[in-house]
C-alpha cells in the first residue's frame, strides 16, 4: 500500500481519536462548577472548548514522550510502520468504545497507551518498547498522580471549611456560613483545568501523528511536532469538547451528587495543580483519574462522609484493565495489518462498523457516557451520613454545610 495513504490514514484516524477524547473529558472540567451552578451548561462547554484549544499551544513535552520516548524509532535498528500506529489507534479507538458503551470507568489516554504498545509488540516485538519510559511517564504517574490529587483536595478542603466556619463567641452556635465566594472562584480553577487538559490530552494525539511522520521518513527521529500538527490536534479537541459536551451533562443527571462550593473549589484547584506539573515533566497521565481522585479526596475532606468500597474499586478497576485490554485490541488488529493491504482494509472496515454499531446502540440504549459516569461514580463513591434534624438545625434552615 502506499504509504502516503497510509500516513493520510492514520493522521485522520489521529485527528478522530482526538476529537472522541474532548468529548470524553468535558466533564472533568466542568462537571463540579455545573453541580453547584457556578457555571450554566452551555458557558461551562465552551468556555472548556477555548481554553483546551489555548492549552495545547502551550506545551510539547508531553507529545515528545509519545513520539520518542515510547516506541524506539531511532538509529538503533527499530522503525515503525504507519500500520503498526494505524492498529494502535484503532485499539485505542476500540476500546474506548466498548468501555463507553457499557459504561465501564476507563481512560482514553490509557488506551492510546495500550493500543500503540500492544500494536508494536505484535508487528515488531517486544525489543520495540521502551519499558522505563512507560514506567516512568506512564505506570508511576498512573499510580500517584490520582493519590497525591486526591490527598492535596483532601487538605484543600478541611482547610478552605476551617476558614470559613462561623460560630457564635457567646454561645458557640454554628452560623449561617459565608462560601459564596468559593463558588466565584470555581469559574477560575475549572477554566485552568480545562486549560491543562488541553497541554496534556492534546498532546498525545500529536505526538501519534509525529511517530508516523518519523515512521515514514518525513521528519527526523527525535523531533517534536510541527506546527500544524498542534494547530490540528488543539481545533480537534476543542471541538470534541464542544460537540461532546452536551451528551455528558444530559447523562450527568443532578451531576456531582452532594458536591459543595467549596469541594469544588479545592477538587479543581488539585486536579489542575496535578495535570499542570505532569505536563511540564512530559508525564502522560489520564485527566480522568487526577478529576476522579480529587473529586474523591474533597468529598472526604468534608466532614461526615465515608467511602462505599465497592464503587471506589469498580473505578479502580476499570483504571487496571484499561492498558492491557486496549494492548490486546492493538495486538489484534496489529495481526490484521500485518497480512498486508487486505488486512488493513479489513481493520478500517470492521473497526469503522463497530463504531458506528455502538454509537448506534448507546442512543437506543440510553448508556451514560463512560468519563461522565467515571467522574459521577467518583461523587458517589464518598457517602454522606445522615444527620438527625436537631431544633437548632430547623430554626436555621439556611445553614450551608
Amino acid at each position: 500500500m502506499e504509504i502516503t495513504f497510509m500516513v493520510a490514514l492514520v493522521i485522520a484516524l489521529a485527528l478522530f481519536f482526538d476529537f472522541t477524547n474532548g468529548f470524553h473529558d468535558t466533564a472533568n472540567a466542568m462537571a463540579t462548577p455545573i453541580a453547584t451552578g457556578a457555571i450554566k451548561p452551555k458557558t461551562a462547554v465552551a468556555l472548556a472548548a477555548v481554553l483546551n484549544l489555548v492549552g495545547a499551544f502551550l506545551s510539547t513535552e508531553v507529545a515528545k514522550t509519545i513520539s520518542g520516548g515510547l516506541i524506539r524509532e531511532g538509529s538503533d535498528g527499530i522503525h515503525i510502520t504507519p500500520d503498526i500506529i494505524f492498529a494502535g489507534l484503532m485499539g485505542a479507538i476500540l476500546w474506548n468504545m466498548i468501555t463507553w458503551l457499557k459504561g465501564l470507568p476507563s481512560s482514553s489516554s490509557h488506551a492510546l497507551f495500550g493500543g500503540l504498545i500492544g500494536a508494536a509488540v505484535v508487528g515488531i516485538g517486544l525489543h520495540s518498547i521502551n519499558f522505563e519510559t512507560v514506567l516512568q511517564k506512564v505506570i508511576l504517574p498512573a499510580v500517584f498522580a490520582p493519590l497525591i490529587a486526591g490527598a492535596v483536595a483532601y487538605l484543600c478542603t478541611r482547610l478552605a471549611y476551617a476558614l470559613t466556619s462561623r460560630h457564635d463567641p457567646e454561645t458557640g452556635d454554628k452560623l449561617t456560613q459565608k462560601r459564596g465566594g468559593f463558588r466565584t472562584g470555581q469559574i477560575f480553577t475549572s477554566s485552568l483545568v480545562a486549560l491543562a487538559h488541553g497541554t496534556n490530552d492534546a498532546q498525545k494525539t500529536m505526538g501519534i501523528i509525529t511517530l508516523v511522520l518519523i515512521a515514514a521518513g518525513t521528519q527526523a527521529p527525535g523531533s517534536g511536532p510541527q506546527f500544524w500538527v498542534v494547530a490540528a490536534c488543539a481545533l480537534a479537541i476543542a471541538i470534541g469538547t464542544y460537540a461532546g459536551g452536551w451528551r455528558i451533562i444530559r447523562t450527568m443527571g443532578s451531576g456531582l451528587t452532594e458536591v459543595k462550593p467549596a469541594q469544588g473549589f479545592s477538587a479543581e484547584t488539585s486536579t489542575a495543580s496535578a495535570i499542570l506539573a505532569s505536563s511540564h515533566l512530559g508525564f502522560a497521565l489520564s485527566t480522568t483519574q487526577v478529576a476522579s481522585g480529587s473529586v474523591i479526596g474533597s468529598g472526604l475532606g468534608r466532614k461526615g462522609t465515608s467511602v462505599r468500597w465497592g464503587t471506589a474499586g469498580k473505578i479502580a478497576l476499570g483504571w487496571l484493565f484499561t492498558l492491557p485490554a486496549s494492548a490486546i485490541v492493538g495486538g489484534l488488529t496489529a495481526l490484521l495489518v500485518n497480512i498486508g493491504v487486505v488486512g488493513v482494509v479489513i481493520a478500517a472496515v470492521v473497526g469503522s462498523a463497530a463504531v458506528v454499531f455502538m454509537f448506534v446502540a448507546s442512543r437506543k440504549s440510553h448508556v451514560g457516557h463512560h468519563n461522565a459516569v467515571e467522574v459521577e461514580e467518583a461523587g458517589h463513591a464518598v457517602k454522606f451520613s445522615k444527620k438527625k434534624k436537631s431544633r437548632k438545625s430547623v430554626n436555621n434552615k439556611d445553614v450551608q454545610r
